[in-house]
């Protein structure tokens, strides 16, 4: 058997009864659309989330929450990635162009550094924001934190 022998079974297929040719064919008249209003009308579209006037769901429910339009969301990274991060592409200026150079972040990312782990290696920082244990973490290693504005 191939794709070009395949029939669907008997009496499966069968054509669809014309609407509007008359009032002999069963479906004339109103083309079984009912008597006026929009959905009787050529080039009726109904609109998403219309419930036919009753008051529309996303208006019932209350809303919740806040959300704060002056967030700065920032990509975040610890120590203990950065440890890695440096090791694995020999950086040693920890800074938004290197990380852009090497795909961690896109070009309008904001960076910020967290102190959870631990950071080997004497790395200079460049770089959005920094948390207080992060910062004293680097200083210990011997790094320097410069933090953009």
């Amino acid at each position: 058997m191939k794709l070009h022998n395949l029939k669907p079974a008997e009496g499966a297929v069968h054509k669809d009864k014309r609407l509007g040719r008359g009032e002999a064919s069963g479906k004339g008249g109103t083309s079984t659309k009912g008597n006026k209003g929009g959905q009787s009308r050529a080039g009726y579209q109904r609109k998403n989330g219309h419930e036919g006037g009753q008051m529309p769901i996303q208006r019932r429910i209350p809303k919740r929450g806040f959300k704060n339009n002056n967030r700065i969301e920032y990509t975040v990274f610890n120590l203990g990635q950065v440890s890695q991060i440096s090791e694995k592409y020999g950086i040693t200026e920890f800074s938004l162009e290197n990380l852009y150079i090497n795909g961690l972040v896109s070009r309008t990312d904001r960076v910020k550094i967290l102190g959870n782990g631990e950071l080997t290696a004497k790395i200079t920082f460049k770089v959005d924001a920094v948390s207080e244990k992060a910062k004293a973490a680097i200083e210990a290693a011997g790094g320097t934190v410069e933090v953009l504005k």
